[in-house]
């Protein structure tokens, strides 16, 4: 008789990530998509092949109105991952799960159905992407085990294609941003220099968090999952001393001094 045991091949554990949601305010699919590639084509590689969660608490329509297998084959088509959705009615989310889209339980415990499992995504600036540079490993920076660390000092140019996060804190750069460049961080950010390329600040969905620039002209900057391509920052004083800060779900640019 054999006794001898299968060795151990995988381990289930639960996970806490934050996601982005796109959340729905048109239930067609081919209204939806165009805009979606056109706004994803305006930030170079920004959320390439990233998931995300599709918000369905915002639609006014039947779920027999909606074509969730369109919307996720135009989403792909896009380099976009739709993972499941969250919000909208029973019927709804049976609708979505049945083109593959489960609903999304939020690790806090949130019922199903509440629309916040991850930080929500502005109706008027949705993220984009389109050819990314050439693939660069990301390079998650942020405060060691240990005593804790309020900000992260970068003092040399962010090369284009280079990501850094500061987890956990705030993010000071003290050198250029160049275009392709992507600078995230948990709390504020501080650049003492050109901010080209793409800011996200509180990434850990703080949306007090506020993005300070000496010299702005961003390829993209965004609070608590609120987005702004360079087409949309619509009066924002470029290439002077720039505060960016949330007023609800309103992005604002103030000029410094």
């Amino acid at each position: 008789m054999n006794t001898q045991t299968r060795p151990e091949t995988f381990r289930l554990r639960a996970g806490n990530f934050n996601l982005l949601v796109l959340r729905l305010l048109d239930h067609r699919a081919d209204a939806v998509l165009p805009s979606l590639g056109d706004q994803f084509r305006k930030a170079p590689g920004f959320l390439r092949f990233a998931p995300i969660a599709i918000g369905l608490g915002d639609l006014d329509a039947q779920p027999d109105d909606v074509d969730f297998r369109a919307l996720v084959e135009g989403l792909h088509a896009l380099e976009i991952v739709p993972i499941g959705t969250t919000g909208g009615s029973p019927r709804m989310r049976q609708a979505a799960q049945a083109a593959g889209l489960p609903p999304l339980r939020p690790a806090g415990g949130t019922k199903e159905g509440e629309d916040a499992a991850a930080p929500g995504m502005a109706p008027s600036a949705p993220p984009a992407a389109e050819a990314a540079p050439a693939a660069v490993e990301p390079q998650p920076v942020g405060p060691a085990a240990g005593p804790a660390r309020s900000s992260l000092l970068i003092s040399e140019p962010v090369r284009s294609g280079q990501r850094i996060h500061a987890r956990g804190s705030d993010l000071i750069v003290t050198a250029t941003v160049n275009p392709g460049a992507e600078i995230i961080a948990d709390g504020n950010i501080h650049v003492y220099g050109t901010l080209r390329g793409r800011a996200v600040a509180g990434a850990a969905d703080d949306g007090d968090a506020r993005i300070f620039a000496l010299t702005f002209d961003p390829e993209l900057v965004a609070i608590a999952g609120f987005y702004a391509v360079r087409e949309n920052l619509g009066e924002a004083p470029k290439g002077r001393a720039v505060q960016v800060r949330l007023e609800g779900e309103q992005m604002r640019f103030e000029a410094l001094g």
